[in-house]
C-alpha cells in the first residue's frame, strides 16, 4: 500500500459493495479476523462466515444479511490492518463510512465495542427490509446530471404523492435517488433526456434515505437508546450534516436520521480534506468509495485493504 501521507481519512463502504466470497482473504490469513467471525456467529444465530464467503447470492444480497456481512468484512479488515500496517492505522485522524459504513467508522473510532454495533446493524437491516417490503420501492443511480438536474428530473418524474429523491449524494456526476418504484421507472427516461449518461437501478430492497424508511428509523431510534456509547478516540464525519463529531452520543441520533435523509458523502470527503486529511484509505470489501474520492479530486492519495493481499 503505497499511502505516504501524515493524516490519513478511514473510509468504511456501504450496501451494494456486497459480493460473494468477500472476507475469505482476510478470514483464512489473519487469526484475528476469523475469530470476528466465530463471534459474529455467536450474535447473530447464524453463520455469517459461510454466507458471505460461499453465498448464495440472493440471500447475501438481501438487506438483514447483507449489512451484518458488510460490517464485519469492514471491522475484520481493520484487526488485519492492525497486524499488517499498524503505522497505517497510527496516522488516521478522521473516519468516515458511506450510509451502513458509518457503524464501522464509530466502531472504529471507539465509539461503539464490535457486539453492540453488531447487534445494531442487524437490527437496522432486519428494521429497513420490513420497511422495504411495505413499500413498492427503490433505488437508482443516475449518471451524469449535477444535483440540480438531478432534483429537477425527480419533479418531473413524481407523481401525486409518490416518493423519488436524491439519496446517495456520491460525488459530481454519480447521484442515486431513491423512492417509488413507478417514479423510479418514469425517471429513467426524464434523466436520459436531461443529458444522463445512464441509470442504473440499484440491487437494493427499497426506498433507503427517503420517509419510507420512517418505520424503521423509529424502531432504530428505540435501538440506539438502549446502546451504550464510548468516546470516540478520533472525530467521525457524520453522513447527516457532513461534520466532524467528537461526542459518540451525537450517534443517537445522527444514525436514526440517517435513514430517512440523504447521505452527504462528496461533502463528507471535501470536509475532510479541509480538516487536514491527505489521503484516504477505503477499509473492507470493493473500491466503490475509492473511484468517488478520485472523482472528487484527483489529487488526493487513495488505497484499499481488505479484499486481497496488499499491493
Amino acid at each position: 500500500m503505497g499511502l505516504d501521507v501524515e493524516r490519513i481519512g478511514l473510509v468504511f463502504p456501504g450496501q451494494g459493495a456486497q459480493s460473494v466470497g468477500m472476507g475469505r482473504w482476510l478470514a483464512e490469513t489473519y487469526p484475528v479476523a476469523r475469530e470476528l467471525y466465530h463471534r459474529a456467529e455467536e450474535i447473530l444465530g447464524y453463520d455469517l462466515a459461510e454466507l458471505s464467503f460461499s453465498g448464495p447470492a440472493e440471500r447475501l444480497d438481501a438487506t438483514e444479511f447483507s449489512q451484518p456481512a458488510l460490517f464485519v468484512s469492514s471491522m475484520a479488515a481493520v484487526a488485519a490492518l492492525s497486524q499488517e500496517r499498524p503505522d497505517l492505522l497510527s496516522r488516521v485522524v478522521a473516519v468516515a463510512g458511506l450510509s451502513l459504513g458509518e457503524y464501522s467508522a464509530v466502531c472504529f473510532a471507539g465509539g461503539l465495542d464490535f457486539e453492540s454495533a453488531l447487534r445494531l446493524v442487524q437490527r437496522r437491516g432486519q428494521a429497513m427490509q420490513a420497511a422495504a417490503d411495505a413499500a413498492d420501492s427503490g433505488m437508482a443511480s443516475i449518471i451524469g446530471l449535477d444535483l440540480d438536474a438531478v432534483e429537477r428530473v425527480c419533479q418531473q418524474a413524481r407523481q401525486g404523492d409518490e416518493v423519488l429523491v436524491p439519496a446517495n449524494l456520491l460525488c459530481r456526476g454519480n447521484i442515486a435517488v431513491s423512492g417509488h418504484h413507478s417514479a423510479l421507472r418514469r425517471v429513467e427516461q426524464a434523466a436520459l433526456d436531461a443529458g444522463a449518461n445512464k441509470v442504473i437501478p440499484l440491487a437494493v430492497a427499497g426506498a433507503f434515505h427517503t420517509s419510507l424508511m420512517l418505520p424503521a428509523a423509529d424502531l432504530l431510534a428505540e435501538a440506539l437508546a438502549g446502546t451504550d456509547f464510548r468516546p470516540l478516540k478520533v472525530p467521525v464525519f457524520s453522513n447527516v450534516d457532513a461534520a466532524p463529531h467528537t461526542e459518540a452520543t451525537d450517534f443517537r441520533e445522527l444514525l436514526a436520521r440517517q435513514l430517512v435523509g440523504p447521505v452527504l458523502w462528496e461533502k463528507s470527503v471535501l470536509a475532510m480534506v479541509d480538516a487536514g486529511i491527505e489521503g484516504f484509505l477505503e477499509v473492507g470489501t470493493g473500491r466503490v468509495l475509492r473511484g468517488t474520492i478520485k472523482r472528487i479530486n484527483r489529487k488526493l492519495s487513495v488505497d484499499g485493504f481488505g479484499d486481497g493481499p496488499p499491493s
